[in-house]
């Protein structure tokens, strides 16, 4: 699909067809299916519908049983936030009473879907053509067109007058792949807060791993983890409460302080009983502090974010494990550990470790019925491994 006319000649009769027939085809059999399809249909419509039927297939992921009503562009799919995120954040925008929102960089308007399912009226904006007439054409298949506005323009020149609330998801990939300076982001960071000043309220989307002296005083800047993946960052304006946030989703729990009233780090305590891993979203808002004091916890490194304590104290915001050895680091003696204790299944764990994984099951060798998390890490400076189990196993019994 390269143009608005391929999306329509993909939504007539025949190519709607098509795309039901390859609904759930295998793709190691798309080769002799379009042998047999371009019998019958014209030979740049099976491309397409074919090409369409494997992007909505990964898009499943994303976007659940929508998917197989929706349209994409490669990089729409790539880029495009997962339902699960993008209804978190129209539900914010709800609770801070927008009613008019301007989606610019809309992509395959997978945000825009989600705030107009909230109530919310959207214009969704993007540059490119052919991405728009696919936000414009997701709308209408899923019944949201009377909610959301699709215009082919650049954003920058977007009178965003009209709406109480702007949400921007500046392209963060160029030709060379992930772009890690914001003012390089398209378009640059500085003017997409300078929108923010706008409006009453706003949400812009930034890499990750942006430096926190980067965010503005008075914004608040969320990390949003799905499944104990980081999955984005966003900095809201206009929000009662600036400062950092962790939101773990599907659950929704969310860890959220001020920077004034933001923890010392941790003191560092000797491994004790339970090895406590925090999410991902916590580690980058740097809210490792608040987790810990929730299970009275310390560090087990002034530089890993790792904790540690003797009692178990559950919290959504760290995965608790049982540790059965604290050891200095030594292949040998692992690979010795394993065998005698039957491990055949290993997960490895590391931070503050050059090892990776894979080279450390192929060096030990694991066999066996057992199962076993080892983390290779640092423990008050010292290269260590700790071996231990999660705490949601049955075989702890009353310890869990």
């Amino acid at each position: 699909m390269r143009s608005p006319e391929d999306l329509a000649a993909l939504r007539s009769p025949e190519g709607r067809a098509l795309l039901a027939e390859l609904r759930d085809h295998d793709p190691g059999q798309a080769l002799a299916l379009a042998t047999r399809l371009r019998r019958d249909h014209p030979v740049e419509l099976v491309s397409a519908a074919l090409t369409q039927a494997r992007l909505r297939q990964r898009a499943a992921a994303k976007f659940g049983a929508d998917a197989g009503r929706m349209y994409f562009t490669p990089g729409g799919v790539e880029q495009a936030t997962r339902t699960v995120v993008a209804e978190h954040r129209a539900a914010r925008f709800k609770e801070l009473g927008v009613s008019a929102l301007a989606d610019l960089c809309c992509g395959n308007g997978g945000d825009a879907l989600a705030l107009a399912r909230a109530g919310i009226r959207v214009l969704a904006v993007d540059l490119d053509p052919l991405t728009a007439a696919v936000a414009r054409a997701n709308a209408e298949e899923l019944g949201l067109a009377d909610l959301v506005e699709v215009r082919c323009a650049d954003v920058t020149d977007v009178d965003v007058s009209d709406y109480d609330a702007v949400f921007c998801d500046p392209a963060r990939r160029g030709a060379r792949g992930r772009i890690f300076d914001p003012e390089a982001y398209s378009p640059p960071l500085s003017w997409a807060m300078e929108v923010a000043g706008r409006v009453s309220h706003a949400a812009l989307k930034v890499a990750p791993g942006i430096p926190h002296e980067l965010v503005p005083a008075g914004a608040e800047a969320e990390w949003i983890s799905d499944g104990g993946d980081v999955k984005e960052a966003v900095l809201w304006f206009g929000t009662p409460t600036p400062g950092v946030r962790a939101t773990l989703l599907p659950d929704g729990a969310t860890l959220h302080t001020s920077l004034a009233a933001k923890l010392p780090d941790p003191p560092v305590r000797p491994v004790g009983r339970f090895l406590h891993e925090p999410d991902g979203a916590v580690i980058r808002s740097h809210l490792v502090a608040e987790a810990a004091r929730q299970i009275d916890g310390g560090l087990i490194d002034e530089t890993i974010a790792y904790l540690t304590s003797d009692t178990l104290v559950r919290t959504p915001y760290a995965t608790p494990y049982k540790i059965s050895d604290v050891l200095p680091f030594s292949l040998k003696r692992l690979r010795a550990l394993l065998r005698e204790r039957g491990v055949g299944t290993l997960t490895v764990k590391k931070r503050g470790s050059a090892i990776e994984p894979e080279e450390l099951r192929r060096k030990v060798k694991p066999a066996g019925p057992n199962s076993a998390t080892v983390f290779l890490t640092r423990v008050a400076g010292a290269p260590s491994m700790l071996i231990g189990t999660p705490v949601r196993d049955a075989t702890l019994g009353g310890d869990d």
